[in-house]
């Protein structure tokens, strides 16, 4: 138990300190926000009486503190660019960046681990030099290079596939998968290439150490071998790589987004940044920032389930 309090007290004090970034840097920033909304003409009447509305013109402290309390209550506050609240923003694009996010990391895992075990098992063969190869390939070519290669050469010849735009769940679980399925790939592949080398690594790692000797001499299968035991012991280096690799698939969701033309938080991010919508931003970054921690905090906790002895440490 005393293992759990010490993660999530870690996780509150995390995103205590990101709040605290995230709210200094966008005061530091240049550029007014309240003149882009009013134009470079507005009087100063006009200037102060929106910032009053905004409560721009309090100290930082006050400022700070009640963002923060609006985050915890879900209330971000309004955007300067669209005149609606953030949360409502926020909300409208959600299903669109989650759904590619977890799309993206479905098709890593499916792919990397059994390419991963499949790979290490034949060390030094021809296959594992190839591969091997192909991952270098993977990890070097650009996101927005390769999606427009998947558009020009899947997109146009594969109906199914569409190359802009996004079809809600609600309207059609097909559209919204073909909608969605090569912005997926594009994000997914130089993942693959990370975790497949990574995975590929610790499995050969495993397969040299004494405890699988000893396990082949008592005539056990090679499957079983690899699916119980290396694997298992195999999976906390694993994890690791699988929690950065989520954090980096979110973040690659912003700029696929935009060669895809999907509306999530890709579009809603740059239009922010452009016209200086701080409220806007805040609430964006702080999202993404809640998402990752929080993976990366539900990982330690199967660190702990795989292995009890980590809840020692």
């Amino acid at each position: 138990m005393a293992y759990f309090i010490r993660k999530l007290v870690l996780l509150l004090v995390t995103l205590v300190l990101v709040s605290l970034i995230t709210f200094a840097v966008f005061q530091i920033i240049p550029g007014d926000p309240i003149r882009i909304m009013l134009g470079p003409e507005a009087d100063e009447a006009r200037i102060e009486t929106l910032e009053k509305q905004l409560g721009l013109d309090k100290p930082l402290h006050e400022q700070y503190g009640k963002w923060i309390s609006g985050v915890v209550t879900g209330d971000l506050g309004d955007s300067i660019r669209f005149s609606r609240p953030v949360s409502e923003l926020i909300a409208d694009r959600l299903p669109v960046t989650l759904s590619l996010a977890l799309m993206s990391v479905a098709i890593v895992i499916i792919v990397s681990i059994p390419l991963g075990i499949y790979i290490a098992r034949r060390h030094n063969t021809l296959g594992d030099v190839i591969f091997s190869s192909l991952t270098q390939v993977g990890m070097a070519v650009p996101s927005f290079w390769l999606g427009m290669l998947l558009m020009l050469y899947l997109g146009m010849t594969f109906s199914f596939f569409s190359i802009s735009g996004y079809i809600p769940w609600s309207e059609s679980i097909t559209g919204a998968l073909g909608s969605l399925l090569l912005p997926a790939i594009t994000i997914a592949i130089p993942q693959i290439a990370i975790s497949f080398r990574y995975i590929r690594n610790t499995i050969i790692e495993q397969l040299q150490l004494d405890y699988v000797r000893t396990i082949r001499s008592k005539g056990i299968g090679e499957r079983f071998v690899i699916y119980k035991h290396v694997l298992r012991n195999a999976m906390i280096p694993i994890l690791t790589v699988f929690g950065l690799i989520f954090a980096e698939v979110v973040a690659g969701t912003i700029i696929v987004e935009q060669v895809f033309g999907l509306p999530g938080f890709g579009s809603l991010l740059i239009t922010s940044i452009s016209y200086r919508d701080f409220p806007l931003v805040q609430g964006i970054v702080m999202y993404i920032t809640i998402v990752v921690v929080v993976i990366n905090f539900l990982i330690d906790i199967l660190y702990a389930i795989l292995d009890p002895r980590i809840r020692l440490g």
